[in-house]
């Protein structure tokens, strides 16, 4: 018997083979690999490897029954010998949404150490692996490798069938989602033509690993484990278990994936009515105050901010400490050295300059210098063996307890009641290790646990205030994943200072996050030439431009150029919510000269061209004919733009790195 399943979303079509073995998925070639892996005390891998596949439970595994509800898939499984059931859960988007839940029948209980949200057969393991690095002011550091020649050795011969026990495997581990790896791949065959692309949503560890058998390639998919990260749980058919989601989706090549995963996370986003607003957002952070804000440094910086065009202003971090403001946090209340007439006379400034004022703001740390610290239980706080957990000077809050959860809703309902605040800069600086053993969990089921807490703390806050914007930040982009994402408005992509730096960065971040949430910093420098200004404003026209940079110290020309930017900023936001990504010279590497990415819609595309070495150039961008305008600066200056057939020339006689951005019509035919 070998009954097949079809089941359809927009973008992608799912084959699940069901007979008497395991229910498998495939996306061509035989399907081998079983659909759930799942691994338990007493209940492990054969053969020992350590992939996350030949688990026992998961070959043992028995189609039950499937059901389809609306847009809705759920597949149920059970082991007969221990009673496990798991159920394997499908939501169509563009592409899909899965994850897994298990539980027990009947009485029996299992301690599981492992359990896989995706697992699906491969065509082959001949395919190339788009991936990314990702680190402090370096992030979204893409890289092309084919797995053929990074760990997936092809032993099988003819007299000698067995294939390597190896994987490809790519793990992050601690609090920070992504403060190592991006958790998104793309896939696409060499020998066979095939082309997928996935991400973990998950705001804490994950881990995804590919390999080969003698029937084919797997993919799996996975959230914290016990072999990477201490992670264990009990279940039971009252205490049942369910995994980080994931997604998946399907194309003909890296860009067409890469397209499919954007139309993914707007499916996937839980939009909110601040999500309506799409403000210009003034931060006084970077290249700017760094940390030392005081009412004599904002007040003409809030006034430049309004005549350039700002919507919001954000006064970044320190506006709470009296010294440092690193392990002094945690009571979130204004300074009174800061602000000798009170923070009140910054926040009216703003208010009356026509703005809506912001504040930062990293809720889930408390600096063991802050007399909070000595107030809150060690309850409130993530604890091993009995002790809280210190890192870089700070306290972790565990947002299970509801003695955190009510320090943060009075701190973040003081802000808002007392100062009007309808826009909040959540930062995260400082890890949590693999998690907490509070209340007998293993340390990656309590870091777990915490995790989903912070997400529904979001969610309860956002239902109290509906229309405050959050941006999500950690150090940069140390947490930049689709469990935050689906419920915060925007990402800030870098803390990088330097423009040329943030180039490739901006270039890239389209991979990873939607064009609409992404936060690029734009910090002119004053001072600096009309091209260097020209090129650190052009970095956040193509996202969501967080506006910097001492605009009260500009000359005339210098703030015109920035009322330019933001104007071509707000004729980009229009189209935003709708544009997809493509990169003409590739995904940018990090030391790349030449960089580029297209945002496409069906009547208006964007192209932003960065040249990041000095002197004269000239390069070929694969983009089909289009009419060119210059959109940011108004004018081409040095830089030419020809068509040689299907091709673009750009040439530029700068003698110093410069960049555009170009709005492209309808394509020609």
């Amino acid at each position: 018997m070998d009954n097949l399943l079809h089941w359809t979303a927009p973008d992608l079509t799912l084959t699940f083979h069901l007979d008497d073995g395991p229910v498998r998925l495939t996306t061509g070639g035989v399907p081998a690999q079983p659909l759930v892996e799942v691994e338990a005390v007493g209940h492990g891998r054969s053969p020992s490897s350590n992939r996350h596949v030949d688990t026992v439970l998961g070959q043992q595994l028995r189609y039950v029954r499937h059901e389809e509800s609306g847009t809705t898939l759920r597949i149920v499984q059970e082991e007969p010998d221990t009673g496990l059931r798991v159920t394997s859960v499908f939501e169509a988007g563009a592409g899909v949404r899965t994850w897994t839940e298990a539980s027990m029948v009947g009485t029996g209980t299992l301690e599981l150490t492992f359990l896989s949200s995706l697992v699906l057969a491969l065509p082959s393991v001949d395919a190339d692996l788009h991936s990314a690095s990702n680190s402090w002011m370096a992030e979204s550091r893409w890289s092309v490798r084919p797995l053929r020649s990074d760990g997936l050795a092809d032993i099988i011969t003819p007299a000698h069938q067995h294939v390597a026990r190896s994987r490809y495997a790519v793990t992050s581990t601690n609090s920070w989602s992504t403060g190592e790896r991006l958790p998104v791949g793309v896939l696409v065959g060499r020998s066979t033509p095939y082309a997928l692309g996935w991400q973990i949503e998950h705001n804490g560890p994950w881990h995804y690993e590919i390999g080969e058998s003698r029937h084919g390639g797997y993919l799996l998919l996975s959230g914290p484990t016990d072999q990477e990260h201490q992670w264990s749980v009990p279940i039971s058919a009252e205490a049942p278990f369910v995994t980080v989601p994931v997604s998946l989706v399907a194309g003909t090549d890296q860009d067409s994936v890469f397209g499919a995963l954007t139309r993914q996370r707007r499916a996937v986003r839980r939009r909110r009515p601040a999500d309506e607003r799409m403000p210009v957002i003034f931060n006084d952070y970077m290249n700017t105050l760094l940390g030392d804000p005081t009412t004599e440094k904002l007040l003409p910086l809030i006034d430049a901010a309004a005549d350039a065009g700002a919507d919001y202003f954000c006064i970044d971090a320190g506006w709470y400490a009296e010294g440092d403001w690193w392990n002094t946090v945690g009571a979130w209340q204004p300074s009174a050295t800061r602000f000798p007439n009170g923070l009140a006379e910054v926040i009216d400034r703003i208010h009356a300059r026509r703005m809506v004022p912001g504040l930062w703001l990293e809720p889930e740390v408390i600096g063991v210098r802050s007399p909070i610290a000595a107030e809150l239980p060690d309850d409130a706080f993530l604890t091993r063996h009995g002790r809280r957990v210190s890192e870089s000077g700070r306290y972790l809050l565990d947002l299970r307890s509801p003695v955190a959860r009510k320090h943060l809703n009075e701190t973040v309902d003081r802000l808002v009641g007392d100062f009007g605040v309808g826009f909040f800069k959540f930062d995260n600086n400082t890890m949590t290790g693999p998690g907490t053993d509070k209340g007998g969990t293993s340390l990656g089921q309590g870091l777990l646990e915490h995790n989903r807490a912070l997400l529904g703390w979001i969610d309860d806050l956002q239902a109290r205030h509906p229309g405050l914007l959050i941006e999500n930040c950690a150090s940069g982009a140390m947490r930049m994943d689709y469990a935050m994402l689906s419920r915060l408005h925007l990402q800030s992509t870098s803390d990088q200072e330097d423009p040329l730096r943030y180039a490739p960065i901006a270039a890239a971040a389209p991979a990873a996050v939607l064009p609409e949430q992404a936060g690029h910093w734009a910090y002119p420098i004053t001072g600096t030439t009309r091209e260097e200004f020209t090129l650190a404003l052009a970095n956040g026209i193509l996202g969501r431009l967080y506006l910097s940079g001492h605009l009260n110290r500009m000359t005339t020309a210098e703030l015109d150029l920035v009322r330019a930017a933001v104007g071509a900023h707000r004729a980009v936001l229009a189209d935003l919510g709708t544009l997809v990504p493509t990169w003409p010279l590739g995904l940018p590497e990090w030391t790349d000269e030449w960089v580029a990415v297209c945002l496409n819609g069906a009547a208006t595309s964007y192209l932003a061209i960065w040249h990041r070495d000095p002197g004269p150039a000239i390069i070929t961008l694969d983009i089909p004919p289009t009419e060119i305008h210059p959109h940011f600066p108004s004018e081409l200056g040095a830089w030419t733009f020809t068509w040689t057939g299907d091709k673009l020339t750009v040439t530029t006689d700068t003698p110093e790195p410069s960049a555009r951005i170009l709005r492209l019509g309808t394509p020609r035919r």
